[in-house]
């Protein structure tokens, strides 16, 4: 992180006799997938822009235990979570928010029967809020004449019924937004969740990221906008495979917001 950007931790906030409004949970790509960081980079200039008081875990967060539940190790994730459980609590974390819709899921609807009860955000209802409050502000005309096209990332759209928060975001961007064929609840997955990122495919004739990549291709974006680490990765290994990545590119929705700040 360079050092224009301040991101303290939760013992360092403690120790200071402060409590943070949120808490910024990173996730295992925001962390250490280098494309991924550049989205957890520019939620934390966000972040600080809106001068929102938070705080992240830094070496004491671990994985959520989602790629172990959705591979079909429930003990593991149970390890996991009870785990960070035993953090979050200690910390008195009432309010959580997520750049990642597979923690932002497991935080939400996994959590509360294990003993962990936090108000969880995925960071598009966040920026949203931060939008219609005031603290945010959009830069005019950084996207104008840029057609933009959302992906639903499964775990925010059919798994949490979050549709619009995303292309509220969008929408003040003052691009041109253009739905794909499926979409919202007809969204196809990128191919990635359920910990398919993390194991070979199996035969078949066609990938699914390029399935979606091509749908995303239809529309003639300039950008794919994601909300989710996983969907951007499968997203830009499509575009590059149709040797469209010098037309069109890939961003996360914060990434897109961070560089329409005046």
């Amino acid at each position: 992180m360079s050092e224009a950007l301040k991101v303290p931790t939760m013992a360092e906030m403690m120790a200071s006799g402060q409590k943070p409004e949120v808490l910024f949970w990173v996730g295992c790509a925001g962390s250490f997938d280098d494309r991924a960081k550049k989205i957890t980079r520019a939620f934390v200039k966000l972040l600080n822009k809106a001068n929102v008081p938070f705080a992240v875990l830094g070496t004491e967060e671990s994985c959520t235990g989602d790629p172990a539940k959705r591979a079909g190790n429930e003990f593991l994730f149970q390890m996991q979570a009870l785990m960070n459980i035993e953090v979050l609590n200690a910390y008195e974390v009432q309010k959580i928010v997520t750049t990642c819709p597979h923690c932002f899921n497991t935080l939400k609807n996994e959590y509360p029967e294990l003993g962990g009860k936090y108000e969880v955000m995925h960071h598009t209802q966040f920026l949203k809020k931060l939008l219609d409050e005031g603290k945010l502000k959009v830069e005019g005309g950084v996207y104008k004449g840029k057609r933009i096209t959302f992906h639903d990332p499964c775990y925010l759209g059919r798994a949490n019924d979050e549709y619009e928060a995303p292309r509220e975001v969008l929408a003040q961007l003052e691009a041109d937004i253009s739905e794909m064929k499926s979409c919202k609840q007809r969204g196809l997955c990128c191919g990635a969740g359920g910990a398919q990122m993390f194991k070979e495919a199996e035969k078949g004739n066609k990938e699914v990221n390029i399935e979606r990549t091509e749908q995303a291709l239809e529309v003639q974006p300039d950008i794919v906008a994601t909300g989710c680490p996983f969907c951007n990765t499968m997203m830009t290994d499509g575009v590059k495979v149709k040797e469209q990545s010098t037309k069109v590119k890939v961003y996360d929705v914060a990434e897109l917001l961070a560089k329409a700040q005046a």
